[in-house]
């Protein structure tokens, strides 16, 4: 090897050990996980949407709980989440408050007044929704009968105009048989849950564009003498609900897939019948399950219940 072939390398090697020992090197980033419910996605950036989800004694699964349940409404990309069954047992509230705070350009509230199960919003902070106030309804121990769990209402202007939002979960069971004579009757108590929130709407919110949703623990397509919601599905011209397709279609596209049945619900009042009809409005049960790769899953980490999402157009 001649001198200068042998000072080139050494130079070359001299610089390299520099860089490697003394130099920074610039760390690569592996970008973030891929979002597994991205797919479900509803919200657009020009229409409002509001969802209603049971998320059963949450957290069921602690902290994978949490972290599906943000992943879920990251994905979704609505606007308003009506959520039930916050348990206040296993920590529900804290975690509740874990999830939106893990949430960029998200708020919640929550409501307190029930000592097993909660129910709660969680909204954006930020385009065209602004929250107003949030509160319970029907608190007071005359109502218990009717509301096991006090509704939990939303008011809210998107882009000025005011929506109030009402959120519910009535009484389980019951043999779907509605008895009139019997007070205490399930089916007889949602009954009378529903003549309330009609009577609160009419007397407190006349001409107001409201959404009533939640697990309403009942099926929208039974017989009028026992169907809980005919003072509802009667006054059509004042009341819609959104999602009656699904509750008429197939079951493999309903809310409740365990049993299955179909019992999470969206009404409208009739101000809001013209943005549900609207190209491109649309009203969908999320099909979370198949991104975890059977509803058993789903089950086992997140909830019995899958979300309801009415889009509006305006």
């Amino acid at each position: 090897m001649n001198l200068r072939l042998g000072k080139l390398l050494a130079a070359i090697l001299a610089a390299l050990l520099l860089a490697g020992g003394c130099g920074r090197t610039e760390k690569s980033v592996a970008p973030p996980p891929a979002n597994p419910f991205a797919a479900a996605k509803v919200g657009t950036d020009t229409t409002l949407e509001v969802a209603t989800w049971n998320i059963e004694n949450f957290p069921k699964a602690g902290g994978t709980t949490i972290e599906r349940v943000r992943q879920v409404i990251e994905a979704l990309e609505v606007d308003i989440v009506a959520i039930q069954e916050i348990s206040t047992d296993a920590g529900g509230g804290p975690a509740f408050d874990a999830v939106i705070a893990a949430l960029e350009g998200w708020g919640g509230a929550r409501a307190r007044s029930d000592r097993y199960q909660n129910l709660g919003f969680i909204y954006r902070e930020t385009g065209a929704l602004t929250v107003n106030a949030t509160y319970e309804i029907f608190v007071a121990g005359d109502y218990s009968r009717e509301f096991p769990r006090a509704p939990f209402a939303l008011e809210a202007a998107w882009n000025g105009l005011p929506i109030l939002v009402v959120s519910n979960h009535l009484k389980a069971g019951g043999n779907g048989v509605l008895d009139p004579k019997d007070s205490w009757d399930e089916e007889t108590r949602r009954r009378d849950a529903c003549l309330l929130l009609e009577t609160f709407v009419q007397t407190q919110f006349p001409d107001h564009r409201v959404v009533i949703v939640g697990d309403m623990n009942d099926q929208l397509t039974d017989s009028p003498p026992h169907n809980v919601f005919q003072n509802f599905l009667s006054a059509p011209t004042r009341w819609r609900f959104a999602d009656l397709a699904i509750a008429q279609g197939p079951s493999d596209g309903w809310s409740y897939p365990g049993w299955p049945s179909h019992l999470d619900h969206i009404l409208v009042t009739s101000e809001l019948f013209a943005a549900l009809e609207a190209p491109g409005a649309l009203t969908v049960v999320a099909p979370l399950a198949s991104a975890l790769g059977s509803l058993a899953t789903y089950d086992m980490e997140i909830s019995d219940h899958l979300p309801v999402v009415v889009r509006l157009v305006p």
